[in-house]
């Protein structure tokens, strides 16, 4: 066998591991998950519109960028924080971490709306 078949049956059971280990991720994980994926394709989606349309407010831009980064990392921290396998964590209600998730965005856009302008 050469060697790209047998990279390609590594990598169908790799993903094929994942998947079945992704089934038993909880639901409220995954809608975290959708959501950081849907704040980093934002991000991209902006970024290739800047360079194919121009930045001429390019504060704008960046707030615009700035916001989808900065949401998805407080998502991550949240998803991190919620997750019940994480042990650090295992002390903190689900509740406090939503909030600390809510409390920081506020100021995370509020610094956000400042920087436009």
């Amino acid at each position: 066998m050469g060697k790209s078949v047998v990279a390609t049956k590594d990598a169908q059971a790799l993903f094929q591991s994942l998947r079945s280990a992704y089934t038993a991720t909880p639901i409220n994980l995954k809608i975290i998950d959708v959501y950081i994926i849907f704040a980093a394709v934002t991000a991209i989606i902006q970024v290739v519109y800047m360079a194919i349309v121009g930045s001429f407010p390019f504060n704008s831009f960046l707030a615009g960028v700035l916001s989808c980064v900065g949401t998805a990392v407080l998502a991550v921290s949240l998803r991190i924080q919620v997750n019940k396998e994480n042990k650090e964590f295992k002390d903190l209600p689900p509740e406090r971490a939503f909030a600390d998730f809510v409390i920081c965005n506020l100021v995370l856009h509020l610094v956000i709306m400042n920087f436009l302008g």
